[in-house]
């Protein structure tokens, strides 16, 4: 597939998406990486951009450039976004009660804390993400499981196997103290980032290596 081929598909991508206004959003493709410009009214709409382009096929990797202009009803003052995100993680059953302290500087929201799984972090992340007033989110969580891994490496290894989305035979899996090193090859981001997701749900698993290639 050509560089234009694909930054039809991704273009094609972007207007298909009902959560996307992708009238202020240009692409552009050098081998195989996509690159987006232009602007979005929320940064739900600018990470939502980012995960469909990754989902076209032939995509090795995507440079988000759309910045975040808030309009009207969605600017918010820091004071309000604190508060509303920490309002927003008290009603969320996923995100442990009193782990994640929140800051806002110019609309950009920071976690921090300590939850026990990757899920958790994932929950608070997406929790804040779509609150109106957020320019952007760094989630430094931090993972500290209770848990003590067992087999992590046959646990995942099965996961895999069970996976209508993963050819298992394609990837390697080695553990190290809680470390999780995924190598081999994948034929897409999607099968990337669910092998991805398969190797955090093993217990006392802290960090994922992700060292696989992707061959369409």
């Amino acid at each position: 597939m050509t560089d234009r081929d694909l930054q039809r598909h991704v273009q094609d991508a972007l207007e298909w998406d009902p959560s996307i206004d992708a009238t202020d959003i240009g692409v552009s493709v050098a081998d195989g990486v996509v690159t987006l410009r232009g602007d979005v009214h929320t940064f739900a709409e600018q990470s939502a951009a980012e995960k469909v382009a990754l989902r076209v096929y032939g995509v090795k990797g995507v440079a988000n450039d759309v910045k975040v202009r808030l309009e009207g009803m969605s600017d918010r003052t820091d004071t309000e976004v604190a508060q509303a995100a920490l309002n927003a993680l008290k009603w969320t059953t996923t995100v442990p009660g009193d782990t994640v302290t929140v800051t806002v500087s110019n609309g950009w929201l920071t976690l921090r804390g300590t939850v026990d799984w990757q899920y958790q972090k994932d929950a608070a992340f997406r929790t804040v993400r779509d609150l109106a007033g957020v320019r952007g989110v760094t989630n430094d969580i931090v993972l500290k499981p209770r848990v003590k891994a067992g087999d992590v490496q046959a646990k995942i290894e099965a996961a895999f196997r069970r996976n209508a989305e993963i050819d298992a035979r394609r990837i390697s899996v080695n553990v190290l103290d809680g470390k999780v090193i995924l190598s081999g090859n994948v034929h897409s981001w999607s099968e990337r980032n669910e092998a991805k997701r398969a190797a955090w749900a093993a217990p006392g698993v802290t960090t994922v290596d992700d060292n696989l290639v992707l061959v369409p």
